[in-house]
Order: C-alpha cells, then structure tokens, then sequence
C-alpha cells in the first residue's frame, strides 16, 4: 500500500515535468512521417504518464479555484458545457440527414430500380452502389450517439432512475452528483479509453500496437510501422469505413470523460454556493411547459 502511494505522488510530482518535455519536443510525437513519432504518440497516448499529466491538471485547477477564485471552476464549466452544446447542437442535424438519405434509397430502390449513386463535385467522381448508402447510415446512427451523449447530459435529457435523488435536499444531490463523476463516470471513462485507443490503432497501423507494450518494443518495431486503414465492409459493396467507429468511440470517450469534470466541478460549486446557483450559467435548449416542468421535477 505505501508503495503505491508513493508511485501516486511520484507521478503526480513528474506529470509537470513530462507535460513540459511533451511541448517543448512537439514534432517527437506529431510528426506523423516519422514512424518512432507515430510510435510515441500511440504509446502516450494511452499511458500512464499521459493519465498523470491529466489527472494533476485537474487536481490544480480544483484546488485553485476552490481555495482561491471559484470564478475559474465556473469558466472551466461554462466552457466545457458550451463545447458539449456546440458539438451536440451540430451533430444533432446529422438525424435530419439519415432520415433524408434513408428516404432517398427507399425511393431509388423500390420506385426507380436504380442500383447506385454517383456524385461528381469539381470533376471528382464519387460512385458508391445503394448498399454502400444504406450501411452508412449506421455511421450516423454512431455519430448522434458518440457526439451528442455530454450535449444530451447538459440539456438534462439522459435516463435517470429517481428512486432516492429527487427526495434528497439539495447538498446531497450536489454529493451523489459529485461521487457519481469521481468514482463511476470517470473510471469507467478511463478504463473504455485504453481499451478503445488500441483498438482504433489496431484497425489503423501493422503491426498492431498492443496494450502492453513498452515504449522500447514499439521503437524497435517502428522500422516496419506502416498505414494500413481498415476498408472492409460487410457485404462486397458495402460501407466500408468501418474503422470511422473506431475513432468515434475514442472521441466518445475523451467527451465523456472531460463532462465528467464539468459535472464534478458544477455539483461542487452548487453544493458551496447552495440552491440559488442551481443551473448557473447554463445554457439549456427551448422548452415547452411540460418538458420544463419535468426538468424542474429532476432537480
């Protein structure tokens, strides 16, 4: 036990240290045409010391506006529940266009027998057969629900199970907001991330980098790293990027687990300023009578 406290603390005391040397040697890990760069960012990118680095940042601002400036934890909400609504508010129009698409093909296929689309903007020919069309509407079913999840618990429209919460006084909301972002949105966050980004990376690059790795290993095989993006469908004229999926589950991951430190940081400054500052700055959706009474409810 003192020797994983002790490897905590080390950790927490080299992440500014490794968050320097990480800026100030950007092309060592973005200069994707050199294959030990793309090695270190694929390593890093899901490592312990990238983990640190995050998780001292948050432990710094917490502390500092908590003790100092609490108007520095509101910027940091409002801007991360202005990202959440600027990207769901966006990727929400994505519905509109897989029903469109979905009636273009139903209409294509069943009425006009026509067996494939082909646009051709500034002469670049795109021809795709009406399968193709019809799959990828799974893609737009991915990015509504990857994209749109933290939009969707900011406007305060996820499922909740009110068996205790909306008979609780305000401070005990604010706590069970609070450990519910500390001890299971972001762990759980933290463990889909390390099992999403080698997954992507493995539909994305060979050899395939694994999990376990060491950063030595990976160097060694970098001399044999090559691109080798996933294009297989499931039916011979189907959609075949798949590999999109992959990347929305990582994004999916990176927006939750950064809600969550808006969540935890908006419970902790309604719970210290009390009721008056329930939905503070907030920047909720129109909403009929009904749906705002039932919001109301939820709070």
């Amino acid at each position: 036990m003192i020797d994983f406290i002790v490897w905590v603390f080390t950790n927490i005391a080299m992440a500014p240290y490794n968050l320097a040397i990480a800026l100030m040697n950007p092309g060592s890990w973005l200069d994707w045409s050199n294959n030990e760069s793309l090695v270190r960012f694929i390593y890093y990118g899901a490592s312990v010391e990238f983990f640190f680095v995050v998780f001292t940042t948050f432990l710094i601002v917490t502390v500092i506006g908590a003790v100092w400036k609490r108007q520095i934890l509101w910027s940091m909400v409002r801007a991360l529940e202005a990202v959440a609504n600027g990207v769901g508010r966006t990727v929400a129009w994505v519905g509109l266009i897989m029903v469109l698409q979905q009636v273009m093909i139903v209409f294509l296929q069943r009425i006009f027998q026509v067996p494939g689309i082909e646009f051709g903007p500034l002469g670049l020919a795109f021809s795709k057969d009406l399968s193709w069309f019809a799959e990828e509407l799974k893609l737009y079913n991915a990015m509504i629900v990857c994209l749109c999840v933290s939009y969707t618990f900011v406007q305060g429209g996820h499922v909740r199970v009110d068996l205790f919460y909306s008979g609780m006084k305000h401070r005990a909301k604010r706590i069970v907001d609070m450990g519910g972002a500390l001890f299971f949105m972001l762990p759980t966050t933290v463990l889909t991330y390390l099992y999403a980004w080698f997954f992507m990376w493995r539909h994305l690059v060979v050899p395939n980098p694994a999990a376990s790795s060491e950063l030595d290993r990976m160097i060694m095989q970098a001399r044999v790293l090559r691109w080798n993006v996933e294009t297989i469908g499931f039916s011979p004229n189907g959609f075949n990027a798949y590999f999109i999926f992959k990347v929305l589950l990582v994004i999916f991951c990176v927006m939750v687990f950064v809600h969550a430190l808006a969540v935890f940081w908006r419970a902790f400054l309604e719970y210290v300023e009390g009721e008056e500052s329930v939905d503070k700055y907030r920047d909720l959706d129109p909403q009929d009578a009904e749906t705002e009474a039932l919001h109301a409810a939820g709070h």
